[in-house]
């Protein structure tokens, strides 16, 4: 499974950057800015207001003010904060804000958007690198299209992330083991979902070295979770504790690893279809939806370093409760909408499409005008 010559060209071309995905995305964001620019008429919230919601209200709290010395509690239990946030998003906020004069909100939405619109491109250069330039432009604009890309409008760190992700496998690939370690560094300072990056590194390396005993390889597994590591650090000297990330994640929010979630998650569902909410529902589909994905991951022989990805990037959505595998999380784990694409053409292709457009319009719906699901 470990391919390393690609059916096409492996990057993105000058002449053709994806230009239907691109045009899909940017009339996507023109919707949803129009929508809100609508709504203010009314509310007068402001565009930096309404699409600072969730996770991004926290981001924009860590760039102005960066993370506190020590854990914030509530009643003796340790209460949401920054600190369950990783550092280099904000930090890019701080940094861009402080040269252009903008505010953080601005330069949040901005640093959100064109994310985005590089992780198009990116998902789509890497399928082009192993599956040639056709599937790779219906993996562009399905990616484009996905329900998860909602996000892409509001302060998110998703396409930042998703960028270094998928340039690093495209790395892998072509065994430039360091430069994919360094890349996979800095997703891992990004997002929790940089960890899944490490593991494919890892799963890589051993492939390497047992089967052509490249050893370089190893530069890339060692290298790529020190974001991840460093920032641990940090946190342990800034605050005197040592989890202090893990300890805000699991009692701020309540989100733990359990591998008996996912479990939960069908079992609620399949007992009694009515009683699951509204996030018992999309869990519920987004489980389904997700294990044939990965069926398809395998079935359409991608990569090693990729296969590698996607697997441990559902997994440990999966098994986090109560994230689970709703839309924005399906999307990150992007090898599934890889398979896909790759799978389906035609008039197959274009019903998955215009299911995936509903999708989106629907979370982007939800997102903006209640609070009944988290993104």
């Amino acid at each position: 499974m470990m391919r390393t010559r690609a059916p096409g060209p492996t990057r993105l071309s000058a002449s053709r950057p994806f230009a239907v995905a691109t045009l899909a995305y940017l009339g996507a964001r023109a919707i949803t800015l129009l929508a809100v620019g609508v709504g203010n008429l009314f509310t007068h919230h402001g565009w930096v207001a309404d699409l600072s919601t969730w996770d991004g209200a926290w981001f924009l709290r860590a760039a102005e003010h960066g993370w506190p010395a020590q854990l914030p509690s509530v009643g003796g239990h340790v209460a949401a904060s920054p600190l369950a946030f990783f550092p280099l998003f904000p930090l890019l906020i701080r940094a861009v804000a402080a040269i252009s004069g903008l505010g953080p909100g601005t330069v949040g939405l901005l640093l959100s958007g064109l994310g985005g619109l590089g992780a198009v491109w990116a998902v789509g250069a890497l399928t082009r690198h192993f599956a040639g330039p056709a599937k790779a432009e219906r993996a562009a604009l399905l990616f484009a299209l996905s329900p998860g890309s909602f996000v892409f409008s509001l302060i998110y760190a998703e396409g930042i992330v998703i960028v270094l992700i998928a340039l690093g496998l495209l790395a892998l690939l072509e065994r430039r083991w360091w430069r994919a370690g360094v890349l996979g560094a800095l997703a891992s300072a990004t997002s929790p979902v940089g960890l899944a990056f490490a593991a494919s590194c890892a799963a890589t390396a051993l492939y390497q070295i047992l089967r052509r005993r490249t050893w370089s390889s190893l530069g890339a597994a060692l290298l790529s979770p020190m974001g991840f590591v460093l920032w641990t650090l940090y946190l342990w000297r800034h605050t005197g504790t040592f989890w202090a990330w893990r300890l805000t994640e699991r009692y701020g929010w309540n989100s733990f690893p359990s591998l008996l979630y996912p479990l939960r998650v069908l079992g609620k569902f399949l007992t009694n279809p009515l009683s699951p909410t509204m996030t018992g529902q999309i869990l519920f589909w987004g489980t389904l939806v997700s294990a044939y994905l990965v069926y398809l991951m395998f079935r359409e022989a991608q990569p090693l370093p990729v296969v590698a990805y996607g697997l441990a990037a559902v997994v440990l959505f999966a098994t986090s409760s109560p994230v689970g595998l709703r839309p924005r999380f399906i999307m990150l784990a992007f090898p599934l909408t890889i398979a896909a694409a790759s799978r389906f053409e035609g008039r197959a292709y274009r019903l998955v499409l215009g299911l995936s457009v509903i999708g989106l319009a629907l979370m982007s719906v939800e997102t903006l005008t209640s609070w009944a699901v988290f993104p």
